[in-house]
């Protein structure tokens, strides 16, 4: 038996022994989004590239990714960040519209042209005023992701508002479901993750989603159309990597540091790769042998005179500020 003396003693010598060699246990953050993981969708290969960065930072800090909503739903994760529950998310911006209002104005139909005027965007007093609601939540912004989408539709092609009269459609945000149902459209409202089975069903006609959502769920098996984003997007979302601001100010400075860094790292990945998800759209849903359209500039327009006197026209009037934040936007060239 060992002296209890002893075992003082020899807990003292290990103890310090770890000191000296440096040995600590890293720490776990957890990271969730509801896409399919693996190379599937470029949004889960973007937060692996950043916990990969974070890693090879070496400041005893590990990332641990639950994708598919394995962890949490979709729409549960904003709330989970805010509590300190859930450390990191890829999340869609407009899905906590109903905790802050002004989060539809990131997914508004026709506010951002492309990809190089959504990068613009980022520093801009438009997402000035979105950034500071999200950290006055509690909530930090660690990479900034815009996503083109288009329509798919089981039906027939859409391209201009009348070609939607009797579909029953999906879009994710309030301001394009008052846009589409001011088009002549019926709304079914859902995460992206439960398009395919509600297509499947025939719950859902038509979708407008991002091309990733629209290759990584494999849309191309349930629809007869694809309408693509183009030169003439009428579809863009905000989807920023983000982290719970209680997470963040438990880390240390170097620690912070490095999630920082990746953070960068993982939106300039996303911004290159993401001009090329269009590609691989049309080249997806043509193997599928779906017909694929694109809308003209006078289509677009349409879209947007609908939208003006519908969406951008409650989003002013039910909104504080609504009215100047939209302006803020469409000062961007």
């Amino acid at each position: 038996m060992i002296h209890t003396g002893f075992r003082f003693i020899l807990g003292l010598v290990l103890g310090a022994f770890v000191l000296s060699t440096g040995v600590s246990e890293a720490q776990s953050l957890k990271a969730s989004h509801q896409w399919p993981a693996k190379g599937a969708d470029v949004r889960d290969e973007m937060l692996r590239i950043f916990a990969r960065e974070v890693a090879n930072a070496d400041v005893d800090l590990n990332i641990k990714i639950y994708p598919a909503k394995s962890l949490y739903k979709p729409k549960e994760q904003w709330g989970a960040m805010v509590k300190g529950q859930l450390d990191i998310s890829v999340f869609p911006l407009a899905y906590a519209s109903g905790r802050h209002a002004e989060f539809d104005a990131t997914l508004m139909p026709g506010l951002v042209k492309n990809y190089d005027h959504a990068r613009r965007l980022n520093s801009s007093p438009f997402m000035d005023e979105i950034k500071k609601i999200i950290n006055d939540a509690g909530i930090v912004v660690l990479a900034d992701v815009w996503l083109a989408g288009g329509f798919a539709s089981s039906k027939n092609c859409i391209s201009e508002p009348q070609t939607l009269n009797g579909q029953v459609t999906r879009a994710a945000g309030k301001s394009f479901e008052q846009m589409l149902v001011g088009a002549g459209g019926s709304i079914a409202s859902m995460p992206s993750s439960e398009v395919y089975n509600a297509l499947q069903s025939g719950v859902l006609d038509a979708v407008v989603t991002s091309s990733a959502s629209l290759v990584s769920f494999k849309i191309f098996e349930q629809v007869k159309c694809l309408t693509i984003p183009g030169s003439n997007a009428l579809w863009f979302m905000y989807e920023p990597l983000l982290m719970s601001k209680r997470s963040f100010d438990r880390l240390d400075d170097r620690q912070q540091e490095a999630i920082l860094k990746a953070g960068q790292k993982s939106e300039d990945y996303f911004y290159a790769a993401a001009k090329d998800l269009d590609t691989q759209l049309v080249n997806v849903f043509k193997a599928a042998n779906v017909e694929i359209v694109e809308m003209t500039e006078a289509q677009l327009q349409e879209w947007r005179k609908i939208a003006e006197r519908t969406s951008y026209k409650a989003f002013a009037e039910k909104v504080q500020g609504g009215e100047a934040l939209i302006k803020k936007a469409l000062s961007v060239d």
